[in-house]
Parts: structure tokens; sequence; C-alpha cells
């Protein structure tokens, strides 16, 4: 079996790229972050979806972007937008992925995996520049570049399955897979039972996503939400 590294923060994306890559044979260790973002409901979330088998170990590496400030999600004097906005919004967390996929590339050399797993998607996103197919070639590059086993001509991939996909897509492919998306956590506001806000970007992206595949939306909300 082949060993591989998926960054799993409890979301509703990370959940499928993980049975993906169960589905795949892998042997797999999830990695999340408790980067000082405005809730831990996703890590709660992150930890159950890794209680399956094939997930080898599951880690959560305490790491504090909230010092830097300057996101919406990681600065509670910033308010998490309850509307659409253009351009790139409030919630983009300046090199968060950067960040992540850093760690994942060490992690990896560790356990030797010869995998990087990663939600990141370009079609029904926020806007944010380090989720488009652009960005995680470049670092591909830069791994490959930056590691002993690139440098040894066995680099480690770095894999995005979801990156074209609509959030349609990602639910029916998730559910075909068995993921139960009642247990993840995609809001940004979400309270500490879990329960989403039903305003923010992440929740309408995703409840536009099983709409759009004409599924009942299992998300559990704070307060009745109007689905217009």
């Amino acid at each position: 079996m082949s060993r591989s590294v998926i960054l799993l923060s409890g979301g509703m994306d990370s959940a499928t790229v993980l049975a993906i890559a169960l589905a795949e044979g892998r042997e797999c260790y999830a990695l999340s972050f408790d980067y000082g973002q405005r809730h831990n409901a996703e890590l709660k979330a992150a930890e159950t979806i890794a209680r399956q088998p094939g997930v080898i170990e599951h880690r959560t590496i305490t790491i504090d972007i909230a010092q830097l400030g300057g996101s919406a999600l990681t600065d509670k004097e910033i308010a998490v937008p309850s509307q659409a906005s253009e351009g790139i919004p409030v919630t983009y967390v300046p090199a968060r992925n950067t960040i992540f996929l850093s760690y994942a590339l060490a992690y990896a050399e560790v356990v030797c995996a010869d995998t990087i797993y990663t939600g990141v998607n370009a079609v029904d996103y926020s806007g944010y520049p380090d989720c488009r197919p652009a960005y995680i070639a470049a670092f591909q590059d830069m791994a490959n570049l930056a590691t002993k086993r690139g440098i040894e001509g066995n680099p480690i991939k770095i894999r995005s399955p979801l990156i074209e996909l609509s959030k349609q897509q990602i639910v029916e492919r998730g559910l075909a897979l068995g993921v139960d998306y009642a247990a993840t956590v995609s809001c940004y506001s979400a309270n500490a039972a879990g329960q989403a806000c039903g305003v923010c970007d992440a929740c309408r992206l995703r409840r536009a996503g099983f709409d759009a595949a004409g599924l009942g939306d299992p998300t559990r909300y704070a307060s009745k939400v109007d689905h217009g």
C-alpha cells in the first residue's frame, strides 16, 4: 500500500478527499491544524471523520496564524460577511494553504508518504488565490526542489482531486463513496455544537451543492435558514 498525507479540515471537501484516497487503497495519515481559527468545531469533526479503517494516524498541529491577523477567520475584530462580495473576501487567510502544505510536505517525508491530498477547489469557491491549479503546480515545483525525496528522484506528488469539480459534483462523488456529510463542518462561524450559521460564503456554497444535486442538506443549522 502507498502512504498518503491527507489535509483534513473537518469540512465537506476534505472529508471527500479522504474518502477518495481510501477508495484508492491508500494508507492515510490525516493532518489537521488548530491555527487560531474562530471555532474548533471543524477540528472536532475532523477527529470523528478520521476514525475509520485505513486512517493510520491523525495529528492536529497547533500554529497561531491568528497572531498575524488579516482575516475574518482569525481576527474576531473582522466580521465574517453574511453577503457575497466581489474580489477576494476577508475570509481569505494569508498564505494558509502554503503553510498547511509545507507541514504536510514535512510530515510526508517523515512517514515516507508519496502523495499529499488536498481539497482545494477552483470552481465553486470563494476566490482564494491559493485554491487555483496554477498555485498547486507551483507548489509541486517547489516541493520537487525542496525535499530529499525530490532531489533523489522520488518526489512527493500533490494531488487535488476536487480542484475542477463543482460543489454538486463533490457532493455526488462523496455520497457515492459513503461520506457522511452530516458529520462535517464547513461554516466559518459555527457554534460550539458545530451548528452552522447558514449565511456565510461556506454555508451558501455548501447548500448550493446539495440543492444542485437535488439532495437534502444534512447540515445542522443554529437557527432556521431561508433556503431561497
